[in-house]
């Protein structure tokens, strides 16, 4: 069982400002491309801010000196990036804790691969309660404890999970439940579970 990973939501093909393109390009493009931001790169794609619409607002009556008003003077930075093998529940807490909408995804060097947002990383929160369900039955139960998929009763409802039964060892509830709060779309995970012995788990050879 594996966390969901930033690559595996963002969007790859990615609209990019330099840090000298006028706000007024800027502007057209986040109509254009019906988008809320965009990142700003260097001359090696590295990501060095990022522009909103409400940054472009806020600057919108201010002038550079030579008259433009360029990314380099609007953008917010340093930009807060995520690596595209991060999880999803970083990129969410990362949004969540910071206030922003979108987080540019960056390669080992710190040059932009693509996009994430608050909408791409909610759409694997919002996941089916039976999806959910199916995976705890079969990544957990089955895969991870070897046991039959009648075991554990495993109730799910908007994403918190029920857990009832009774394993062999304390080690093996422990487990269960601490695997069933690292799936993705799960908010809450209550335990009914029972155990015949204080033992820790010893997985079958």
């Amino acid at each position: 069982m594996k966390r969901r990973r930033v690559g595996s939501v963002m969007t790859g093909d990615v609209v990019s400002a330099r840090s000298g393109t006028p706000a007024d390009d800027m502007a057209r493009w986040l109509v254009e491309y019906d988008i809320n931001g965009l990142p700003v790169v260097d001359a090696e794609d590295r990501v060095i801010g990022v522009v909103s619409a409400t940054d472009l607002r806020r600057h919108r009556r201010t002038t550079a000196t030579d008259g433009v008003l360029t990314a380099e003077a609007v953008m917010s930075a340093p930009a807060r990036t995520v690596r595209a093998d991060d999880s999803v529940v970083r990129a969410a807490r990362l949004m969540s804790t910071s206030g922003i909408e979108r987080l540019p995804v960056v390669d080992e060097e710190a040059r932009l691969v693509g996009m994430v947002t608050r909408r791409d990383v909610l759409q694997i929160f919002a996941r089916p309660d039976a999806d959910i369900r199916d995976e705890i039955v079969d990544e957990i139960v089955v895969r991870a404890l070897w046991l039959s998929p009648q075991s554990v009763d495993v109730v799910v409802s908007q994403g918190m999970v029920t857990l009832s039964g009774r394993l062999e060892t304390s080690g093996a509830v422990a487990i269960a439940v601490r695997m069933a709060r690292q799936v993705d779309g799960v908010t809450a995970v209550v335990s009914r579970l029972t155990h015949r012995h204080e033992a820790p788990y010893r997985q079958r050879a």
